[in-house]
């Protein structure tokens, strides 16, 4: 198999692009390195089968010549991290579904597989916990730039199902929930690696609210193999799925847990979601996901429990 990852010196696409190898499949990745590093893929440079392109997927001549000489595109680019989407909501808006758009034309032309990263996030304010892909999703006021990656995210959903009902291109939908692990950076608020960095450094843990809200986080190999498994599976053309794990732990109960771990005094502080973000900045009291669909179409099972991740986090960040 010819897998093209855009976003792929991200922290899942390294993730996946290292795992398709390993299976002896040839990769190619695209990234602009906006969010992805070089660093996350120096290991693989040299190996036989890959090959990189440090440029936007909005060059649609590289973009379309690319997705030329693949057999699946999974499409991971894309504006993550709620500090930068409430810090730039038109980039976040443009990136996001401008990127699935043009994506999704060429891919079209000859009816190449397109996995298209989803998120928890387009579940919104529901309290119909744990979701479920049938689930109504209940967005908040658009005057809030909280969710416009919800929306922007929702509108590549809609958007790559709609190419699949009136063109036949076959698309597959994964919302991941929480994806963590060794290479994920905090730099745009991703909660597990600022808890990790801020407690190795010494620092206080910074809890937004009251830290009650609570979420499943999933190692990143369990979600990288969610993926693999799903793009030799034809039943899940045009399906939407879940992918995650079902435990849940609040970020007060998380950032003891970091401490603990990691041997830290660092305290903990607790810090107004206005201060943090802005105001009238709303939040997800929980997010876990309903995993059945998942589990009966390829056997998914999460095997790496949080206090594994957690410690295969601060192992890599001690070292990085």
């Amino acid at each position: 198999m010819k897998a093209f990852i855009t976003g792929g010196a991200g922290f899942i696409g390294s993730h996946l692009a290292e795992r398709l190898l390993d299976a002896g499949h040839d990769v190619s990745v695209l990234d602009n390195l906006s969010t992805g590093a070089i660093r996350n893929i120096e290991h693989l440079k040299g190996r036989q089968g890959f090959s990189y392109t440090i440029d936007s997927i909005t060059n649609e001549s590289l973009l379309a010549e690319l997705i030329d000489g693949c057999d699946v595109v999974f499409h991971l680019a894309a504006a993550v991290g709620v500090k930068l989407i409430v810090e730039q909501p038109v980039h976040t808006i443009e990136t996001n579904v401008h990127g699935t758009e043009v994506v999704l034309k060429h891919a079209n032309k000859k009816k190449k597989l397109v996995f298209v990263a989803s998120t928890s996030e387009v579940y919104g304010k529901s309290n119909a916990v744990p979701f479920a892909e049938t689930a109504d999703l209940v967005l908040g006021p658009s005057d809030k730039h909280r969710w416009a990656y919800a929306c922007s995210k929702l509108i590549d959903e809609f958007l790559a199902l709609a190419y699949w009902k009136e063109r036949k291109l076959p698309v597959v939908i994964v919302r991941l929930f929480n994806t963590v692990g060794p290479r994920q950076t905090g730099q745009y608020g991703m909660v597990l690696p600022t808890f990790v960095r801020q407690a190795l450094a010494g620092h206080p843990l910074t809890v937004f609210g009251d830290g009650s809200q609570s979420r499943s986080f999933t190692y990143v190999g369990d979600v990288v193999e969610a993926l693999v498994a799903l793009s030799s599976e034809p039943r899940a053309v045009g399906e939407v799925f879940n992918v995650g794990n079902t435990g849940e732990i609040s970020m007060r109960a998380l950032a003891e847990k970091v401490k603990a771990l990691t041997g830290s005094d660092s305290p903990i502080q607790y810090v107004p979601y206005d201060k943090a973000y802005e105001a009238g900045f709303e939040d997800m009291p929980r997010r876990v996901p309903d995993i059945t669909k998942l589990r009966k179409l390829i056997g998914y099972e999460p095997k790496v429990g949080l206090d594994e991740i957690v410690t295969l986090v601060i192992q890599y960040m001690r070292l990085a």
